[in-house]
């Protein structure tokens, strides 16, 4: 039967790629219970680091949330919980910007007014924690004199 041109085998990458490689070496290590349960530590480890650190970010300047959506990826590869909220994560911020989009561009504006004082809130808040209640006095000053 192996002779028969139906049932050939597909012929073997004679060059595989680094996805290709990436995916066969997971694939290995999963086949193994304990590489199964050392894959699942080692993820769910980092890809709670990413979301951490991203919900650290969320309130400052910068790409907090898109960091959050990496963790969720990384959890994804192992996770089913993970892959559904990712999904549904990505769905909300995905109506939120066709919504944003619709709006007028005085409620854009207003909206993007919002987020500015919001992150100058928190900038300020987070300078005067860190170095005390004296510091924007001391900038004001110094300004003055340069």
């Amino acid at each position: 039967m192996t002779d028969k041109p139906d049932f050939r085998q597909p012929e073997p990458p004679t060059r595989t790629g680094l996805k290709d490689r990436v995916r066969l070496g997971y694939l290995a290590i999963r086949a193994n219970p304990t590489g199964r349960y050392a894959l699942r530590i080692i993820i769910g480890a980092l890809g709670g680091i990413v979301v951490l650190a991203g919900l650290v970010l969320i309130p400052l300047p910068g790409p907090g949330w898109l960091i959050v959506f990496a963790g969720l990826g990384i959890w994804a590869i192992e996770f089913a919980w993970a892959r559904n909220l990712l999904v549904f994560g990505k769905g909300k911020l995905s109506g939120w910007t066709g919504w944003v989009k619709r709006q007028p561009l005085v409620v854009r504006l207003l909206i993007g007014l919002a987020g500015l004082l919001f992150v100058a809130a928190v900038l300020a808040i987070s300078l005067r924690l860190t170095f005390g209640p004296g510091v924007f006095a001391s900038a004001w000053n110094w300004l003055l004199e340069h």
